[in-house]
């Protein structure tokens, strides 16, 4: 197989793929081999007929087209690995000479991975960024801790107020008529929570249990059920339970019942380590952000719409995947949102199209200062690895780790060197 590059122009790459008659005979004989049960000749047994006579009864070149199927991906990977080409789409293939006793000659286009001509990259000034944990910040978290350790205690009859869990029956009615969705029962509500339609949670504030009434609300102009919105509504309710939740003192026996610390003072103080650990995380994370924005400005590269498309689906496939995790997913959301797919997806291109412009020119420094993934790198990003994982027997982790695929990971471990030198270079103001 003979491969010649003809221009690479707007990401695009023409080329021919020639393909000697003597492997294209193989291919054929496999072909047939592969097809001849599903022939029928008077005078042969099933499987049984020779490659001539189903030729000269279907025409010389009835297994040619199986027997491209058979040969042009492995001609078409060899090309463009002998090209030096980085296809990001599927190619589109036009068969230029296919005749008995020739080489088979087969012209491909295919969109092709951007060049990026890359800017300063070094000695990028950026703001250092920093952010600081208050007491406001630690007592919030205290807060939060308090809150999921509260007790949720039977009010009896007094009146229901702010922060009162509810249970509760209702039906709802417009124009005098039920609506699909606008019934429940036993259902859990949460006075000042403000996840029901603005206004009724309101209405019941006052009320005790065992008392039945009508709330008056209005849906909102952009509720997600459109054939209901800035509709009025009646909603007649049942108050079955008021609930309160009662928090623990927050002491040092709270603190024991927590944490593994004896003392309130001694906690607050974990969680502001926590919380600094956390910043400083942060800290890191967006001043990468800064940098790698600055570098993307000072490069130039033409993404090809193409692999801004591959990119969306890939966002959409993984947003989906983490909706399932939650019990949801893709339609149930949009749904909900009251959108689309192609509205979504119109929305969520600037970020694909960023994820990619980010790649490609962190890909393009790498290459450009030659760094590479050692094997020890590996062994320490395996050994992370374990720890996080809690495996007991690291080195069979890391030996059972390195039998697999371990490209990811080394995309990973570049990506990361990379940025470091970006960080290490940088000018901070």
């Amino acid at each position: 197989m003979n491969s010649v590059l003809e221009k690479k122009e707007k990401n695009k790459a023409f080329f021919n793929i020639e393909i000697d008659e003597n492997e294209f005979e193989k291919a054929i004989q496999k072909a047939y081999l592969k097809n001849r049960n599903r022939f029928t000749i008077p005078g042969f047994r099933r499987g049984k007929v020779p490659r001539k006579i189903i030729e000269m009864n279907y025409g010389e070149g009835v297994f040619y087209e199986e027997a491209l199927n058979i040969i042009l991906p492995e001609a078409y990977d060899e090309a463009v690995e002998k090209l030096g080409l980085e296809p990001v789409d599927t190619p589109d293939v036009d068969i230029e000479q296919l005749e008995k006793g020739k080489p088979i000659i087969i012209k491909v286009e295919v969109t092709i991975k951007p060049e990026v001509k890359l800017g300063n990259y070094k000695s990028i000034e950026v703001e250092k960024v920093e952010y600081n944990v208050t007491d406001e910040d630690v007592d919030k978290e205290l807060k939060a801790v308090q809150e999921m350790n509260g007790r949720i205690i039977d009010v009896g009859d007094r009146e229901t107020k702010e922060g009162d869990i509810l249970t509760i029956d209702f039906e709802g009615y417009i124009d005098g008529e039920q609506f699909e969705g606008g019934k429940a029962e036993n259902q859990e509500l949460e006075i000042g929570a403000n996840r029901f339609i603005p206004g009724f949670e309101e209405q019941l504030i006052g009320k005790k249990k065992g008392e039945e009434i009508e709330v008056k609300v209005s849906f909102p102009e952009d509720y997600f059920e459109e054939s209901l919105r800035e509709k009025e509504a009646i909603f007649k309710v049942a108050i079955h339970e008021v609930k309160e939740k009662e928090l623990p003192l927050l002491d040092d026996e709270f603190a024991k019942d927590v944490s593994e610390f004896d003392t309130l003072e001694e906690y607050k103080q974990s969680i502001r380590e926590k919380l600094e650990k956390g910043t400083k995380e942060k800290e890191k994370v967006e001043l990468e952000n800064r940098i790698i924005e600055k570098v993307i400005e000072a490069s130039e590269i033409d993404v090809p719409n193409v692999m801004i498309e591959h990119q969306v689906e890939n966002e959409i496939n993984e947003f989906d995947y983490r909706l399932k995790l939650q019990g949801l997913d893709i339609n149930q959301y949009l749904r909900l949102t009251n959108t689309d797919l192609e509205a979504f997806k119109e929305q969520i291109t600037p970020v694909a199209e960023r994820r990619i412009r980010t790649d490609l020119v962190l890909e393009a420094i790498a290459k450009e200062e030659n760094l590479q993934v050692s094997e020890d790198d590996i062994d320490k990003e395996l050994e992370k690895l374990a720890k996080e994982y809690n495996q007991e027997d690291i080195e069979k982790f890391k030996d059972n780790m390195k039998k697999g695929d371990l490209e990811y990971l080394k995309s990973g471990i570049m990506r990361d060197k990379t940025i470091e030198l970006l960080i290490n270079s940088a000018k901070f103001n």
